[in-house]
């Protein structure tokens, strides 16, 4: 069984985390190591500084007044070992301090007092150098944490003891924990809410995708292709999509509509020579013995549908290669013998209409010349339908420098107005064009164009009623 997809909204939240918690968690780490390290060291500082002082007076004077006097730090404790380590003199109050062991301290000295965390990134203060002449120590006295500094005194390369600096960690442990503690905290809290403030954004920047998805399940559901995406607030990516969503239904819609049409037209015309065909055949079944003159009429029907038939099938299917998007041959020809061989085979066509050419000779272009002699004898068919016996047709193909016209003139009725726009669909015929045509498919000129986009040209047809028709194709010169 498939696990459940986890959603976009919910993976853009959990990146928005994971990423916000990497950087605050190395943020905080930072700001805790530096802060925390930094305060060590200086409390280094001060002790060796302090130790230095008292150091200088003993050396100097046989002395240090320092150790008379009360330090200016509390937390500071100041004492005096000789060789023996012995304690000679300590500063007021050192009394709280048991005495320790500077020799020990000096044969094994302390790391530093920060954690390994801290000691993971450079210090913001040198961190002082230890070495046998001085050391650092940890004390543990009364479950808290000291800092101890022994800096040996030699004069004249006699040993004369020990200067001891000491000072308390527990302030500085227990302020670096809180900062330790509250900074992880927030650094929890921050997460949540990025956690949290990203889910809202990506359910925001993501709004459009749920209504396409919306919409596109209310389609899938109901077949309806009118639906569509609500208003674009944004023109970024999302908003982009939603309109090309939306023009892809119109697309969509369009296409499902001229499919519609198509079937219920196609089903029209094929039924209509169908049921002659079943007529006159049931006729002819139900009555053997008709007269022979009959039997020829109705034969001669049968076969008159039959052929209609073929043609329309043969039409729709050249359609439906159409639809399929199969490519024509190219390679260059001489559409002026195509021209003529197509008036040769429309003059059989005519039933007392004028035929008439002016066919440029030599004319070249690449294209398909069986297309191309299909595209010229359905413009001269169409025009021989729609024109009366007596009238003309006529047929010009000529040339420029850049281009090579087809026309076909008929001086038929005309095409109204408001059926020009629509004489390229499938299917579709005027009502006078149906009076005078009832054999006629209405795929005729819609094949027609289809090849002269194929060959990358241009139709127009030019009409006005009462005047006839002017079919132009032009195409590109070629070969």
């Amino acid at each position: 069984m498939p696990s459940k997809a986890v959603s976009i909204r919910l993976r853009l939240a959990l990146w928005y985390g994971v990423l916000s918690a990497i950087a605050l968690f190395i943020m905080a780490f930072l700001s805790y190591a530096l802060f925390a390290r930094s305060q060590y060291v200086a409390q280094d500082q001060v002790l060796r500084l302090s130790a230095r002082h008292v150091a200088a007076g003993v050396l100097g004077a046989g002395r240090s007044y320092i150790l008379d006097t009360k330090p200016e730090s509390a937390n500071i404790v100041l004492r005096l070992y000789n060789g023996n380590e012995r304690l000679v003199q300590a500063t007021p109050g050192a009394e709280q301090v048991p005495p320790a062991s500077p020799r020990a301290t000096i044969v094994s000295p302390a790391g530093p007092a920060y954690d390994q965390a801290a000691a993971m990134v450079p210090a913001l203060r040198v961190d002082p150098v230890q070495s046998t002449k001085n050391a650092f120590g940890i004390l543990i006295i009364r479950g808290e944490r000291w800092r101890q500094y022994v800096l040996p005194l030699e004069k004249n390369g006699r040993f004369l003891g020990y200067v001891e600096a000491l000072t308390p960690l527990g302030p500085l442990d227990r302020a670096v924990s809180d900062l330790k503690n509250l900074l992880f905290s927030l650094a929890a809290i921050s997460l949540v809410a990025v956690i949290g403030l990203g889910g809202s954004i990506a359910r925001r920047a993501l709004a459009p995708i749920a209504r396409l998805t919306s919409t596109a399940g209310d389609i899938a559901q109901s077949g309806d292709l009118s639906r569509r995406v609500g208003p674009v607030e944004h023109p970024d990516e999302l908003g982009r999509l939603a309109m090309t969503f939306n023009e892809m239904l119109g697309s969509l819609q369009a296409s499902s509509q001229v499919q519609q049409r198509f079937l219920a037209d196609a089903s029209h015309e094929l039924r209509a020579p169908l049921t002659i065909m079943q007529g006159n055949l049931e006729l002819l079944r139900l009555h053997p013995d008709m007269e022979t003159q009959e039997k020829h009429d109705m034969l001669s029907d049968v076969e008159k549908e039959t052929t209609r038939l073929a043609r329309l099938v043969s039409d729709m299917l050249l359609l439906a290669r159409r639809d399929a998007g199969v490519p024509f041959r190219s390679a260059p020809l001489d559409v002026s013998r195509i021209a003529l061989e197509a008036f040769r085979n429309a003059q059989r066509l005519a039933g007392g209409q004028v035929l008439k050419h002016a066919v440029q000779p030599g004319v070249r272009v690449c294209g398909d010349p069986d297309r191309l002699h299909q595209l010229i004898l359905i413009l001269l068919d169409n025009a021989l339908k729609f024109t009366p016996a007596g009238r003309s047709v006529g047929l010009i193909v000529t040339e420029d420098q850049e281009r090579v016209l087809l026309v076909v003139q008929d001086e038929g009725p005309g095409i109204p107005a408001a059926d020009q726009a629509h004489v390229f669909e499938r299917f579709y015929r005027a009502d006078p064009g149906r009076a005078r045509d009832p054999g006629g498919t209405g795929l005729g000129l819609p094949i027609a164009a289809w090849i002269v986009e194929q060959h990358q040209g241009s139709i127009e047809l030019k009409s006005e009623e009462g005047h006839g028709t002017r079919v132009e194709v032009t195409l590109k010169r070629g070969g």
